[in-house]
């Protein structure tokens, strides 16, 4: 892939402000690894700040408004062998009110649910365990 540049991408931990996570399940229709749990993530579009591109794919995804917008962390996203895919991803932890949330990709998700930390379903996709680290790493009081 010589000559062609990273993307960047904004990779958010949604959570309802009480210890749990909102996790999708990843459908048959989804660019890659169907089946696994993941949090959600969207590329960043030209001109846009992350804040912005972060609220619109929450609306996305789940048809949510973000409460609260903190940044956690970067990675630097490296994948296939040779690498065919090279992503800095911006990583959030959002807090989104639980019954605001829906499905609204359904080509891409077919589950939504909420979990405990120490209690996160399998598979999970290939990326999403990092990023949970994040999350898992802030200070209970920093978030809200």
């Amino acid at each position: 892939m010589s000559g062609v540049g990273p993307k960047v991408s904004c990779v958010f931990v949604c959570h309802d402000g009480g210890g749990r996570v909102l996790l999708a399940r990843r459908s048959a229709g989804a660019r890659d690894e169907p089946g696994t749990w993941d949090c959600g993530a969207g590329a960043l579009e030209f001109g846009e700040t992350f804040e912005a591109a972060v609220t619109r794919e929450v609306r996305e995804e789940y048809g949510a408004r973000p409460l609260g917008i903190e940044r956690i962390g970067v990675r630097n996203v490296l994948r296939g062998d040779p690498v065919d895919s090279h992503w800095v991803a911006l990583v959030f932890a959002v807090r989104v009110a639980p019954d605001e949330v829906a499905i609204g990709e359904p080509h891409k998700f077919d589950a939504l649910e909420w979990f405990a930390p120490n209690a996160l379903p399998a598979p999970l996709h290939s990326q999403c365990g990092e990023s949970l680290a994040m999350f898992g790493a802030l200070d209970a009081v920093g978030r809200g």
